[in-house]
């Protein structure tokens, strides 16, 4: 479908048609193989020939799609995923792309819509005892964080099994909380038609593989920019580490006792590994990996006060960590080129965004209906760099508000200038 007229820069239309012939044209990767039997996400190895142009219609082109011109740096040779992208979160212009609207299986990406669409619905407080029904039909070989029958958990603990271990079974049980999984995919497609995502079709609200469930680099950047608009999402994207309660067993003496355990956030390029370092300025969001998906990875990072979204669908490279290796060198190129490369198209609002802006009583900071315990992430003050009060690895925590400032501007300057800004960010304490 073509973009909405307002969502559509002028200068954007012209620069397109004169810089259009400067567009790299990239063969597409690919795909793996799908074990006999398995639902294939594409029907080819190679993307449509005409794909979706909601943000622009460059992005509607099969291969890469960028505006070289005199000081923009040469975007990395070495990077073999089938999609990707790298836009400004704030402006939300697309730096450049590779096949951003083909359609492909998401993996466990899509919890970030799972939980952008579920966030604001329950108090990170609330409590849930979780019953055999809330486990049912996990798919498996799932990744899992450790949830017991019979055991209860807080929201919270809830939500970061999910962002942490990207655990399926902290999918289902708030799914169970949400009145089953048929309805949260229900909540999720209504959603994704709201944010504009409409590569996106959900059929299993933890990414795992099933039939017809696609989404795109594209739409998984529209998403994470929505998921960072609220401060429980930015959070918990960006908590390193954190303690995960256990099994409920007797002592010595015979009392019940429960102890916690450490999770580890699966996000390489924010917890490090033996071959990817952490990266500067990194602040989340995602990754997943499926047999269909292969690996794939949204990720955000701020620097030298710009704030970039790079998303990366499944490499043909089978080096371990190629996703993240990928992700970097994007990064490493938007930093760069930021500035000084024309977009080639834009990340557009949500349908509502432009509505709520003008509501005198619109929500302003983009706070998540699960803030309220006052932990780390409530209230108005910025998520400080260290340990915080729950128990979560403060270090990862690199996004925070300030009052929704940012938030207020952007709704009474959204129709002039169409920028989208995140709220303030706390800067990153610079790791090894």
């Amino acid at each position: 479908m073509p973009a909405p007229k307002k969502t559509t820069r002028r200068s954007l239309l012209v620069t397109s048609a004169v810089l259009s012939s400067l567009a790299l044209a990239a063969p597409a990767a690919v795909a793996a193989p799908s074990p006999s039997g398995s639902p294939s996400a594409s029907p080819s190895a190679t993307p449509p020939a005409s794909m979706s142009s909601v943000g622009g219609a460059r992005l509607g082109q099969p291969g890469t799609q960028v505006n070289l011109a005199s000081g923009v740096p040469v975007l990395p040779k070495d990077v073999s995923a089938r999609s990707w992208i790298v836009a400004d979160a704030e402006t939300g212009d697309v730096l450049a792309a590779h096949n951003a609207h083909w359609r492909l299986a998401p993996a466990s990406t899509l919890k970030m819509l799972f939980a952008d669409t579920l966030l604001p619905k329950f108090p990170r407080t609330a409590k849930h005892k979780v019953v055999p029904s809330d486990l049912a039909g996990i798919g498996s070989g799932s990744s899992m964080v450790g949830i017991k029958e019979d055991e209860t958990y807080t929201v919270h603990d809830l939500w970061l099994g999910v962002f942490l271990q990207s655990g399926n079974d902290a999918v289902h049980v708030l799914s169970a909380m949400n009145k089953g999984v048929d309805n949260t995919v229900k909540e999720m497609n209504e959603h994704a038609e709201e944010l504009q995502a409409l590569d996106t079709h959900v059929v299993s609200p933890d990414g795992y593989d099933a039939e017809g469930q696609v989404s795109s680099a594209y739409d998984l950047t529209l998403i994470a920019r929505s998921g960072l608009q609220k401060k429980d999402f930015r959070e918990y994207s960006s908590t390193v580490t954190a303690k995960f309660p256990g099994e409920t067993e007797k002592n010595k003496k015979g009392k019940p006792v429960r102890k916690s355990f450490e999770i580890r956030n699966t996000n390489r390029l924010l917890a490090g590994d033996s071959d990817v370092p952490v990266y500067q300025g990194i602040a989340g969001v995602k990754n997943g990996n499926t047999t269909n998906a292969g690996a794939t990875f949204t990720g955000v990072a701020e620097r030298g006060g710009k704030v970039l979204l790079v998303t990366v669908m499944n490499p043909e490279k089978p080096e371990h960590n190629e996703v993240y290796k990928e992700t970097a060198r994007l990064f490493d190129w938007g930093f760069k080129a930021a500035g000084k490369v024309q977009p080639v198209g834009e990340l557009v609002p949500p349908k509502s965004a432009e509505q709520a802006g003008s509501q005198p009583g619109a929500n302003p900071s983009g706070e998540a209906g699960g803030s309220g315990s006052g932990t780390a992430g409530t209230g108005s003050k910025p998520v400080a760099s260290g340990p915080a009060a729950d128990g979560s690895s403060g270090i990862g925590i690199a996004l925070g508000i300030t009052g929704g400032v940012l938030v207020l501007l952007a709704g009474g300057a959204f129709l002039v200038n169409r920028r989208w800004p995140l709220p303030d960010l706390v800067r990153r304490r610079t790791r090894p």
